[in-house]
């Protein structure tokens, strides 16, 4: 069976952090949910994940409400959990805890099999002027682009 092709980003994540390690971790989903991101109806922003009794949580997601969903469709924003294996949550929280490091979600997508996986990174916060240099980075390699395209 072919699903649809789901991939949803978080642009800002790359622009506000500096992205070190990432995983792929699965999340725990009802069945009103899933079918609303298989619809392409969610968002990353303004998202985080902390981790909580040896558990990695995803705060503030937005999974739009699905459209066909009676009295027992799904809260918008509620705490969703990540799976992961153990060796990989010790290295979240690990560096988690560290000044200046968050655990951020960085893309959405929907696998071969039809399951849900969230791409999560470790990302130490951006100064102004790294954000400035960013910018400059990005606008240069779109003025080569328009030169060379010519």
């Amino acid at each position: 069976m072919k699903f649809k092709e789901v991939n949803i980003k978080n642009r800002r994540a790359t622009f506000d952090y500096a992205i070190g390690d990432t995983f792929t971790a699965g999340l725990v989903l009802t069945g009103t949910e899933i079918k609303s991101i298989r619809q392409g109806k969610a968002s990353l922003v303004d998202t985080f994940c902390y981790v909580n009794n040896g558990e990695v949580w995803i705060k503030n997601m937005y999974i739009a409400e699905y459209f066909y969903g009676t009295y027992n469709n799904h809260s918008e924003r509620r705490d969703r959990k990540l799976l992961l294996n153990k060796k990989e949550i010790r290295q979240l929280e690990k560096n988690g805890k560290e000044s200046g490091f968050t655990i951020v979600p960085l893309r959405l997508f929907i696998n071969d099999r039809g399951y849900a996986k969230l791409v999560i990174g470790i990302g130490r916060g951006k100064k102004e002027y790294d954000k400035r240099q960013s910018i400059k980075e990005r606008e240069d390699a779109r003025s080569m682009a328009r030169y060379f395209q010519k």
